[in-house]
């Protein structure tokens, strides 16, 4: 089994486990890692199938991916964007020793919308998401970017990035992108963001097309946790607004003891 790849870089006491978002992979956090690289020590994640890890076959199910990732890092904070943020949650409530703080960004306990949960997406988009990828593989990804951008005030930027970091010579497998979609549609962790018992900070784009910013906002009261919204801000944030997003970290990583 090949391992999964986890590239660690920067300095300092404050170590911060990142985790990206779906058919993405570890390199499309270059605008946080250039923030960040000189007061933390960053890991960043390529989840099975996705870049450097596209030969791993570590299950994508919350549980078993949330532990294969803690068996891997130091304790540290952990930032999960839009999938990523499933597997940082899942991590915080079954590994506290090993997930010092939670910082959700545009990613909810439960992705798809329902009769009790309405700041979710739609569960068409994501069925039709899995239907097009099995005759249109790259067409798929293409309107999926174009859907994180929309609403952004830097969205042809942010279009552009995510699109270099998709299409590069690591792109994600299909059976990856398959599961993960099946992740995204099935797992439900509200019933326990209550029991989370680390500070977190979970961060929105107001201008989100995908995961709408109510959705951290009752995260954050379900906990306790602080709340964020950027008001530029679509589902990729920390691309066009970096330093926003830094600043909404920091009260969380100034709670970790240097």
């Amino acid at each position: 089994m090949s391992k999964l790849y986890i590239h660690t870089v920067g300095q300092g006491a404050v170590h911060l486990v990142l985790l990206h978002g779906w058919a993405m992979h570890g390199g499309v956090f270059a605008p946080l890692v250039d923030a960040l690289h000189e007061r933390c020590t960053l890991h960043v994640v390529d989840l099975p199938g996705h870049g450097r890890s596209r030969d791993c076959d570590v299950s994508l199910q919350p549980a078993d991916c949330a532990r294969t990732i803690a068996e891997q890092v130091p304790p540290a904070l952990w930032l999960g964007w839009s999938l990523g943020g499933l597997y940082a949650l899942q991590a915080a409530l079954d590994h506290p020793e090993k997930v010092l703080g939670l910082a959700m960004l545009c990613a909810s306990p439960r992705f798809v919308r329902g009769k009790d949960w309405p700041y979710a997406v739609s569960p068409e988009i994501l069925e039709n998401f899995e239907r097009d990828l099995q005759t249109d593989y790259a067409g798929t990804l293409e309107r999926f970017m174009a859907l994180e951008a929309l609403g952004s005030d830097c969205a042809q930027a942010d279009l552009r990035r995510l699109r270099a970091d998709t299409f590069n010579e690591l792109p994600p497998t299909l059976h990856a992108l398959v599961d993960g979609l099946a992740v995204l549609e099935h797992t439900d962790l509200r019933a326990r963001v209550q029991a989370l018992a680390q500070p977190s900070a979970w961060i929105a784009g107001r201008r989100d097309r995908l995961i709408p910013w109510q959705t951290m906002q009752w995260g954050a009261q379900q906990c306790r946790g602080r709340f964020t919204r950027i008001d530029g801000g679509g589902h990729a944030p920390f691309i066009g607004h970096a330093a926003e997003v830094v600043a909404a970290l920091e009260p969380l990583l100034a709670a970790v003891p240097a």
